[in-house]
């Protein structure tokens, strides 16, 4: 595949999880407390983090709360922003380091990576997301505030059902896609082949 293949497979595959972000909170549409406990929108952006590394990750993690308010009506729009700097730090960081942990170890479905990238973003997506959320709420006339226990209650206690959930559901999705051979052609594929590529050939240069 070449390398303008490879971009449009790459765009096509962003718009889909961009779709995801849209679809997956329908799932708990019902009873908005599921929602914030499991989580569903976070879970195409971590992947496509994965998938298709930092630029798309945080991209589709930026555009697909605000576009699914702006589509839908939900979430409300001073839930939205916070989200949208959340997910796309979600985003970037699992594809930031995920590129640079395969890379370094060679190995594409590295399971001590995909966790490493994982808890990672987690953390520092929730550090991001509650620091806008307080801007937000100090620019917001209708809101009293916002305090460490409110921070620490949405991110985290009522969190925790879905952080367990991704922890589960994301590495066994990579795992299982890498391993089908089914991304063979998306990012941190191509950074392992073309680093096996250039071992090769010092070593055909060496001889």
């Amino acid at each position: 595949m070449n390398k303008v293949a490879r971009q449009i497979n790459k765009i096509c595959l962003a718009a889909m999880f961009l779709a995801l972000c849209w679809l997956m909170p329908f799932l708990t549409a019902s009873n908005p407390e599921l929602g914030n406990m499991f989580l569903p929108m976070h879970i195409p952006v971590f992947i496509a983090g994965f998938v298709l590394g930092p630029f798309y990750g945080g991209l589709i993690g930026l555009l697909g709360p605000i576009t699914r308010t702006l589509i839908f009506g939900a979430p409300p729009i001073f839930n939205s922003i916070p989200m949208c700097f959340e997910l796309a730090t979600y985003g970037f960081i699992s594809g930031l380091l995920f590129s640079l942990l395969v890379k370094k170890l060679n190995k594409v479905d590295s399971l001590l990576a995909i966790y490493i990238a994982l808890i990672s973003a987690m953390v520092i997506g929730r550090i991001v997301g509650g620091f806008v959320s307080y801007i937000v709420t100090f620019f917001n006339a209708n809101s009293n505030g916002y305090t460490w226990s409110a921070y620490w209650t949405s991110y985290f206690v009522m969190a925790w059902p879905g952080m367990i959930l991704q922890l589960v559901v994301v590495p066994a999705l990579i795992r299982l896609l890498y391993g089908l051979n089914l991304l063979k052609n998306t990012n941190t594929f191509n950074q392992i082949k073309e680093k096996n590529n250039n071992t090769d050939n010092i070593k055909n240069n060496n001889k």
